[in-house]
């Protein structure tokens, strides 16, 4: 028999989907109560996270009306509802900007390809080179301290980290792992949207955009286009283009009479210059 707390929860978890345009589902898993309550309090106003058994935020969801029912294949590790009215890439973001970095412990799964940089150790020869050879790393001896000779994959993502890559990540101060929400789907409208698909990196789209700009620019000056960003230079490309065919066809006007002045004066001296060669 469900509980009448299970009930009420599911409830309210249906009542706050229709409150809120966006749902999400995060994973609570390796994130420690005090760093929650941080970020609780840091993305209060901007999100509303509820934490249930597994179970019942599914039940929730399969009784929404609002197409929620594809986030259901997402509810893994420790999973939680995450409700805002910010749009899902704006929140992806902000959900970034409040990640700390942390140690990797024995039995987490690494987050990312953590590699380990060529470069000079503050450590003396010793055991220590024996510790980072069991993990991949290649090593020598430079101005008496342990010298790491080539950069180094000691943990591929989604591998789970062991002990010795543990040790070595703590020796050499790493800290590959993220303390916060991890979301892992966003529905808006209908619409999902994965973990990986929110993240932009600002810098590229930037660029990319600032390249389209340039190259809309250039098409709308090549066809003539009289868009309000390329009218003055289609303008301008015009009367050059109209004084040249002025010019050529011997056009006296007010922008014209002076570059045909200095044309037949040029012309002059020339005729003047070559009659005074002859005599």
């Amino acid at each position: 028999m469900v509980s009448e707390k299970k009930i009420r929860v599911v409830a309210q978890l249906i009542e706050k989907m229709k409150q809120y345009p966006i749902l999400g589902v995060v994973n609570m898993e390796n994130l420690p109560a005090p760093q929650l309550q941080v970020m609780r309090r840091s993305l209060r106003g901007k999100i509303e996270l509820v934490m249930a058994r597994r179970r019942v935020l599914q039940r929730a969801i399969e009784a929404s009306t609002n197409g929620a029912k594809e986030l259901i294949p997402f509810l893994g590790g420790m999973p939680a509802l995450l409700f805002t009215k910010e749009n899902p890439f704006s929140l992806y973001k902000t959900v970034q900007k409040n990640k700390s970095s942390a140690p990797a412990k024995p039995g987490q799964t690494s987050p990312q390809d953590i590699i380990i940089p060529a470069g000079p150790t503050p450590f003396a020869p010793g055991p220590v080179i024996s510790e980072f050879s069991s993990v991949g790393i290649k090593t020598g001896v430079e101005n008496g301290k342990v010298a790491i000779k080539q950069d180094s994959l000691i943990c591929k993502k989604g591998e789970v980290i062991n002990q010795k890559v543990s040790e070595v990540l703590k020796r050499l101060g790493i800290q590959p792992m993220e303390i916060g929400l991890n979301i892992v789907a966003v529905i808006e409208k209908g619409v999902v949207f994965k973990a990986e698909q929110l993240f932009i990196d600002e810098d590229v789209f930037n660029a990319k955009l600032m390249d389209a700009i340039s190259s809309a620019r250039n098409l709308a000056v090549d066809i003539a286009y009289p868009a309000q960003d390329v009218i003055e230079f289609l303008v301008q490309t015009a009367f050059r283009e109209a004084k040249a065919v002025a010019l050529e066809a011997g056009v006296v006007s007010k922008d014209t009479i002076n570059e045909m002045l200095g044309k037949s004066e040029r012309e002059a001296q020339a005729i003047l210059q070559a009659v005074e060669d002859k005599a």
